[in-house]
Protein backbone atom coordinates (compact mmCIF):
# COMPACT_ATOMS: atom_id res chain seq x y z
CA UNK A 1 0.00 0.00 0.00
CA UNK A 2 1.61 3.67 -1.20
CA UNK A 3 2.55 5.78 1.71
CA UNK A 4 -0.06 8.79 2.61
CA UNK A 5 2.21 11.89 2.22
CA UNK A 6 -0.62 14.35 2.79
CA UNK A 7 -3.04 13.58 5.58
CA UNK A 8 -6.06 16.50 6.18
CA UNK A 9 -8.59 15.99 8.47
CA UNK A 10 -11.92 18.00 9.02
CA UNK A 11 -9.60 21.41 8.03
CA UNK A 12 -11.60 24.65 8.07
CA UNK A 13 -10.78 28.14 7.16
CA UNK A 14 -13.10 31.36 7.75
CA UNK A 15 -12.28 35.12 6.19
CA UNK A 16 -14.60 37.14 7.94
CA UNK A 17 -17.17 35.11 8.82
CA UNK A 18 -17.01 33.36 5.26
CA UNK A 19 -15.97 29.65 5.62
CA UNK A 20 -12.83 29.54 2.78
CA UNK A 21 -12.60 25.34 3.48
CA UNK A 22 -15.17 23.86 5.06
CA UNK A 23 -14.76 20.22 7.29
CA UNK A 24 -12.22 19.43 4.18
CA UNK A 25 -10.60 15.83 4.46
CA UNK A 26 -8.35 14.60 1.92
CA UNK A 27 -5.48 12.04 1.68
CA UNK A 28 -2.60 11.85 -1.09
CA UNK A 29 -0.15 9.21 -1.32
CA UNK A 30 3.53 8.95 -2.53
CA UNK A 31 3.85 9.25 -6.16
CA UNK A 32 0.27 10.48 -7.68
CA UNK A 33 -0.64 13.33 -9.35
CA UNK A 34 -4.15 14.60 -7.39
CA UNK A 35 -5.86 17.32 -9.17
CA UNK A 36 -7.64 20.34 -7.17
CA UNK A 37 -10.58 20.93 -9.24
CA UNK A 38 -13.10 23.74 -8.98
CA UNK A 39 -14.18 27.19 -9.65
CA UNK A 40 -12.17 30.74 -8.68
CA UNK A 41 -13.07 30.66 -4.74
CA UNK A 42 -13.61 27.62 -3.80
CA UNK A 43 -11.27 27.36 -1.64
CA UNK A 44 -8.44 25.77 -3.31
CA UNK A 45 -5.44 28.38 -2.89
CA UNK A 46 -6.37 28.42 0.94
CA UNK A 47 -5.91 24.76 1.20
CA UNK A 48 -2.11 25.09 -0.38
CA UNK A 49 -1.51 28.58 1.64
CA UNK A 50 -1.94 25.57 5.25
CA UNK A 51 -0.34 23.28 3.73
CA UNK A 52 2.88 25.24 3.52
CA UNK A 53 1.97 26.98 6.91
CA UNK A 54 1.36 30.03 4.89
CA UNK A 55 -2.32 30.37 6.86
CA UNK A 56 -3.50 28.84 10.12
CA UNK A 57 -6.41 26.90 9.97
CA UNK A 58 -9.21 27.87 12.88
CA UNK A 59 -9.80 23.64 13.36
CA UNK A 60 -8.57 20.15 11.71
CA UNK A 61 -5.23 19.12 11.22
CA UNK A 62 -2.70 18.90 8.43
CA UNK A 63 -0.05 16.42 8.15
CA UNK A 64 2.67 16.63 5.39
CA UNK A 65 5.06 14.24 5.71
CA UNK A 66 5.16 13.28 9.14
CA UNK A 67 5.33 17.24 10.25
CA UNK A 68 2.57 20.03 10.86
CA UNK A 69 2.60 22.77 8.89
CA UNK A 70 1.51 25.25 11.38
CA UNK A 71 3.86 24.42 14.12
CA UNK A 72 7.17 23.48 11.50
CA UNK A 73 6.68 25.19 8.42
CA UNK A 74 10.62 25.47 7.38
CA UNK A 75 10.96 22.10 7.59
CA UNK A 76 7.62 21.45 5.19
CA UNK A 77 8.87 24.23 2.85
CA UNK A 78 12.06 22.60 2.55
CA UNK A 79 10.60 19.09 1.49
CA UNK A 80 7.67 21.19 -0.60
CA UNK A 81 8.21 23.10 -3.50
CA UNK A 82 5.46 25.38 -4.50
CA UNK A 83 4.73 27.08 -7.61
CA UNK A 84 2.11 29.78 -7.84
CA UNK A 85 0.10 30.87 -10.57
CA UNK A 86 2.67 34.05 -11.01
CA UNK A 87 6.02 33.39 -10.47
CA UNK A 88 8.56 35.91 -9.79
CA UNK A 89 11.62 35.72 -10.43
CA UNK A 90 14.70 38.79 -11.08
CA UNK A 91 14.06 40.17 -14.82
CA UNK A 92 17.58 41.39 -15.18
CA UNK A 93 19.24 38.15 -14.62
CA UNK A 94 19.53 34.60 -16.68
CA UNK A 95 17.38 31.94 -16.15
CA UNK A 96 20.74 29.92 -15.33
CA UNK A 97 21.09 32.77 -12.25
CA UNK A 98 17.82 32.87 -10.94
CA UNK A 99 18.33 28.51 -10.29
CA UNK A 100 21.47 29.00 -8.96
CA UNK A 101 20.30 31.80 -6.49
CA UNK A 102 17.70 29.45 -5.16
CA UNK A 103 19.94 26.47 -4.66
CA UNK A 104 22.47 28.59 -3.02
CA UNK A 105 18.94 30.01 -0.91
CA UNK A 106 18.28 26.25 0.15
CA UNK A 107 21.55 25.90 0.93
CA UNK A 108 23.18 24.01 -1.93
CA UNK A 109 26.75 24.51 -2.47
CA UNK A 110 27.59 26.71 -5.36
CA UNK A 111 29.35 24.13 -7.65
CA UNK A 112 26.40 21.47 -7.04
CA UNK A 113 23.76 24.15 -7.72
CA UNK A 114 25.24 25.46 -11.00
CA UNK A 115 25.22 21.54 -12.00
CA UNK A 116 21.72 20.92 -10.83
CA UNK A 117 20.64 23.88 -12.65
CA UNK A 118 21.67 22.87 -16.11
CA UNK A 119 20.20 19.39 -15.38
CA UNK A 120 16.52 21.09 -14.80
CA UNK A 121 17.19 23.67 -17.45
CA UNK A 122 17.81 20.47 -20.19
CA UNK A 123 15.02 18.61 -18.14
CA UNK A 124 12.33 21.39 -19.08
CA UNK A 125 14.01 22.37 -22.34
CA UNK A 126 14.90 25.76 -21.11
CA UNK A 127 18.37 24.83 -22.31
CA UNK A 128 18.77 27.14 -25.05
CA UNK A 129 17.61 29.86 -22.86
CA UNK A 130 20.13 29.34 -19.71
CA UNK A 131 22.14 32.43 -20.67
CA UNK A 132 19.09 34.69 -21.37
CA UNK A 133 17.56 37.38 -19.05
CA UNK A 134 14.03 36.20 -17.86
CA UNK A 135 12.59 39.43 -18.68
CA UNK A 136 12.56 37.95 -21.96
CA UNK A 137 11.19 35.00 -21.63
CA UNK A 138 7.84 33.95 -22.71
CA UNK A 139 4.76 33.18 -20.86
CA UNK A 140 5.50 29.63 -21.00
CA UNK A 141 9.55 29.40 -20.42
CA UNK A 142 8.58 31.55 -17.13
CA UNK A 143 6.30 28.55 -16.42
CA UNK A 144 9.18 25.99 -17.54
CA UNK A 145 11.67 28.21 -15.25
CA UNK A 146 9.23 27.91 -12.19
CA UNK A 147 8.99 24.08 -12.49
CA UNK A 148 13.17 23.55 -12.37
CA UNK A 149 12.70 26.56 -10.13
CA UNK A 150 10.76 24.32 -7.63
CA UNK A 151 12.93 21.11 -8.41
CA UNK A 152 15.80 22.93 -7.71
CA UNK A 153 16.19 21.78 -4.20
CA UNK A 154 14.62 17.83 -4.88
CA UNK A 155 11.82 18.03 -3.33
CA UNK A 156 9.32 14.74 -2.20
CA UNK A 157 5.84 17.10 -3.00
CA UNK A 158 5.36 19.50 -5.32
CA UNK A 159 2.16 22.11 -5.40
CA UNK A 160 1.21 23.86 -8.47
CA UNK A 161 -1.25 26.79 -8.37
CA UNK A 162 -2.69 27.13 -11.55
CA UNK A 163 0.45 26.32 -13.56
CA UNK A 164 -0.64 26.71 -17.09
CA UNK A 165 -2.59 29.74 -16.34
CA UNK A 166 -2.20 32.26 -19.12
CA UNK A 167 -0.39 29.57 -21.37
CA UNK A 168 -1.42 29.13 -25.18
CA UNK A 169 -2.95 25.34 -25.84
CA UNK A 170 0.07 24.26 -27.21
CA UNK A 171 2.61 25.27 -24.27
CA UNK A 172 -0.24 24.09 -21.70
CA UNK A 173 -0.11 20.89 -23.04
CA UNK A 174 3.61 20.73 -23.16
CA UNK A 175 3.93 21.94 -19.66
CA UNK A 176 1.41 18.95 -18.38
CA UNK A 177 3.56 16.55 -20.61
CA UNK A 178 6.37 17.29 -19.06
CA UNK A 179 4.67 17.66 -15.14
CA UNK A 180 3.82 13.70 -15.88
CA UNK A 181 7.33 12.73 -16.76
CA UNK A 182 8.80 14.03 -14.30
CA UNK A 183 6.67 13.02 -11.69
CA UNK A 184 7.46 9.42 -13.20
CA UNK A 185 11.13 9.65 -13.21
CA UNK A 186 11.33 11.19 -10.06
CA UNK A 187 8.53 9.42 -8.29
CA UNK A 188 7.38 12.70 -7.10
CA UNK A 189 4.08 13.79 -5.29
CA UNK A 190 2.00 16.30 -6.96
CA UNK A 191 -1.19 18.17 -5.92
CA UNK A 192 -2.47 20.14 -8.82
CA UNK A 193 -4.69 23.13 -8.42
CA UNK A 194 -6.67 23.79 -11.57
CA UNK A 195 -10.24 25.05 -12.84
CA UNK A 196 -9.38 23.55 -16.40
CA UNK A 197 -11.09 20.31 -16.79
CA UNK A 198 -8.57 19.61 -19.61
CA UNK A 199 -5.64 19.95 -17.99
CA UNK A 200 -6.96 17.97 -15.01
CA UNK A 201 -7.79 14.99 -16.67
CA UNK A 202 -4.90 15.03 -18.76
CA UNK A 203 -2.83 14.10 -16.09
CA UNK A 204 -4.51 13.54 -12.52
CA UNK A 205 -4.45 10.16 -10.89
CA UNK A 206 -7.66 11.66 -8.75
CA UNK A 207 -9.37 14.35 -8.56
CA UNK A 208 -11.21 16.07 -6.06
CA UNK A 209 -14.23 18.26 -6.64
CA UNK A 210 -13.85 21.70 -4.57
CA UNK A 211 -16.77 24.27 -4.25
CA UNK A 212 -17.45 26.84 -1.77
CA UNK A 213 -14.96 25.50 0.22
CA UNK A 214 -16.51 22.05 0.28
CA UNK A 215 -14.88 18.81 -1.06
CA UNK A 216 -18.07 17.06 -2.97
CA UNK A 217 -16.08 13.99 -4.22
CA UNK A 218 -12.97 12.55 -4.75
CA UNK A 219 -11.63 9.45 -6.89
CA UNK A 220 -10.21 8.43 -10.59
CA UNK A 221 -12.57 9.69 -13.21
CA UNK A 222 -13.82 5.88 -13.72
CA UNK A 223 -14.81 5.91 -9.72
CA UNK A 224 -16.47 9.24 -10.10
CA UNK A 225 -18.69 8.20 -13.00
CA UNK A 226 -19.77 5.32 -11.60
CA UNK A 227 -20.58 7.04 -8.60
CA UNK A 228 -22.39 10.12 -10.59
CA UNK A 229 -24.21 8.03 -13.37
CA UNK A 230 -24.76 4.95 -11.41
CA UNK A 231 -28.63 5.60 -12.15
CA UNK A 232 -28.08 6.67 -15.89
CA UNK A 233 -28.36 3.62 -18.53
CA UNK A 234 -24.92 2.60 -20.73
CA UNK A 235 -24.89 3.56 -23.75
CA UNK A 236 -23.58 1.52 -26.77
CA UNK A 237 -23.22 2.82 -30.26
CA UNK A 238 -22.79 0.18 -32.88
CA UNK A 239 -21.92 0.72 -35.97
CA UNK A 240 -23.23 -2.23 -38.63
CA UNK A 241 -24.47 -3.43 -41.58
CA UNK A 242 -28.29 -3.06 -42.40
CA UNK A 243 -30.26 -4.70 -39.14
CA UNK A 244 -33.55 -6.08 -40.46
CA UNK A 245 -36.56 -5.85 -37.60
CA UNK A 246 -36.36 -9.00 -36.32
CA UNK A 247 -32.57 -8.74 -35.49
CA UNK A 248 -33.01 -5.25 -33.79
CA UNK A 249 -36.26 -6.99 -31.53
CA UNK A 250 -33.86 -9.77 -30.82
CA UNK A 251 -31.01 -6.89 -29.32
CA UNK A 252 -33.78 -4.93 -27.54
CA UNK A 253 -34.76 -8.33 -25.88
CA UNK A 254 -30.92 -8.80 -24.28
CA UNK A 255 -31.41 -8.48 -20.64
CA UNK A 256 -30.51 -5.25 -19.15
CA UNK A 257 -30.93 -3.31 -22.29
CA UNK A 258 -33.25 -0.46 -22.19
CA UNK A 259 -33.60 0.78 -25.13
CA UNK A 260 -32.38 0.52 -28.70
CA UNK A 261 -33.21 2.84 -31.70
CA UNK A 262 -31.53 3.72 -35.03
CA UNK A 263 -30.00 7.11 -35.21
CA UNK A 264 -32.16 9.13 -37.58
CA UNK A 265 -30.91 11.93 -39.84
CA UNK A 266 -32.93 14.74 -41.16
CA UNK A 267 -33.42 12.80 -44.39
CA UNK A 268 -34.36 9.63 -43.46
CA UNK A 269 -36.48 10.47 -40.20
CA UNK A 270 -39.87 10.06 -41.71
CA UNK A 271 -38.38 6.87 -43.42
CA UNK A 272 -40.10 3.34 -42.21
CA UNK A 273 -37.44 0.97 -40.68
CA UNK A 274 -36.92 -1.16 -43.99
CA UNK A 275 -36.67 1.64 -46.16
CA UNK A 276 -33.92 2.95 -43.92
CA UNK A 277 -31.81 -0.31 -43.65
CA UNK A 278 -32.41 -0.57 -48.18
CA UNK A 279 -31.16 3.20 -48.44
CA UNK A 280 -27.92 3.02 -46.71
CA UNK A 281 -25.21 0.37 -46.53
CA UNK A 282 -24.63 0.96 -42.81
CA UNK A 283 -26.85 1.44 -39.58
CA UNK A 284 -25.91 3.33 -36.48
CA UNK A 285 -27.62 2.12 -33.65
CA UNK A 286 -28.05 3.61 -30.25
CA UNK A 287 -28.46 1.59 -27.14
CA UNK A 288 -28.94 2.09 -23.70
CA UNK A 289 -28.37 -0.81 -21.10
CA UNK A 290 -28.33 -1.27 -17.42
CA UNK A 291 -24.94 -3.78 -17.85
CA UNK A 292 -22.38 -3.68 -20.36
CA UNK A 293 -23.48 -6.50 -22.41
CA UNK A 294 -21.55 -5.39 -25.48
CA UNK A 295 -19.78 -8.74 -25.96
CA UNK A 296 -23.62 -10.33 -26.39
CA UNK A 297 -24.65 -7.75 -28.74
CA UNK A 298 -21.38 -8.15 -31.00
CA UNK A 299 -21.72 -12.05 -30.94
CA UNK A 300 -25.68 -11.48 -31.74
CA UNK A 301 -24.61 -8.94 -34.88
CA UNK A 302 -22.02 -10.97 -36.35
CA UNK A 303 -23.70 -14.40 -36.25
CA UNK A 304 -26.57 -13.25 -37.57
CA UNK A 305 -24.22 -12.50 -40.84
CA UNK A 306 -24.32 -8.91 -40.39
CA UNK A 307 -21.15 -6.91 -40.63
CA UNK A 308 -19.80 -5.07 -37.43
CA UNK A 309 -18.06 -2.35 -38.07
CA UNK A 310 -17.67 -0.90 -35.05
CA UNK A 311 -19.45 -0.80 -31.16
CA UNK A 312 -17.97 1.87 -28.59
CA UNK A 313 -19.64 1.91 -25.34
CA UNK A 314 -19.45 6.18 -23.92
CA UNK A 315 -16.76 7.06 -21.53
CA UNK A 316 -18.26 9.86 -18.66
CA UNK A 317 -15.58 12.13 -18.47
CA UNK A 318 -14.40 15.53 -16.53
CA UNK A 319 -16.36 17.62 -18.36
CA UNK A 320 -19.49 15.63 -17.92
CA UNK A 321 -18.59 14.96 -14.37
CA UNK A 322 -18.07 18.48 -13.59
CA UNK A 323 -21.28 19.44 -15.16
CA UNK A 324 -23.10 17.03 -12.93
CA UNK A 325 -21.81 18.35 -10.06
CA UNK A 326 -22.13 21.97 -10.71
CA UNK A 327 -24.99 22.64 -12.68
CA UNK A 328 -28.01 23.81 -11.64
CA UNK A 329 -27.44 25.58 -8.96
CA UNK A 330 -28.03 24.59 -5.77
CA UNK A 331 -27.67 20.63 -7.58
CA UNK A 332 -24.19 20.02 -6.42
CA UNK A 333 -24.98 19.73 -2.75
CA UNK A 334 -27.88 17.16 -3.86
CA UNK A 335 -24.89 15.31 -5.59
CA UNK A 336 -22.77 15.42 -2.74
CA UNK A 337 -25.73 14.48 -0.61
CA UNK A 338 -25.98 10.97 -3.05
CA UNK A 339 -22.70 10.49 -3.54
CA UNK A 340 -22.07 10.31 0.67
CA UNK A 341 -24.98 7.70 0.93
CA UNK A 342 -23.95 5.52 -2.17
CA UNK A 343 -20.34 5.41 -0.14
CA UNK A 344 -21.75 4.92 3.41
Amino acid sequence: MSETVIDIQELTKSYNGVRAVDQLSLQIKRGEIFGLLGPNGAGKSTTILMLLGLSEPDSGTINVLGLDPTREPIPVKRKVGYLPDDVGFYEDRTGLENLVLTARLNQVPEAEAKDRAYQLLESVGLQHAAHKRVGAYSRGMRQRLGLADVLIKAPEIIILDEPTLGIDPKGMDELLTLIRSLSEEQGLTVLLSSHQLHQVQQICDRVGLFVRGRLLAEGDIASLSHTLFADDPLQITVESGPLDAELLQRIRAIPGVRHAELAEGREDAQLSLQDRVESSGRTRLLIGSDTDCSDVIARMIVESGVSLFGLQRKQYGLDEIYHRYFEGGEGHDQGSDRTEKQQA
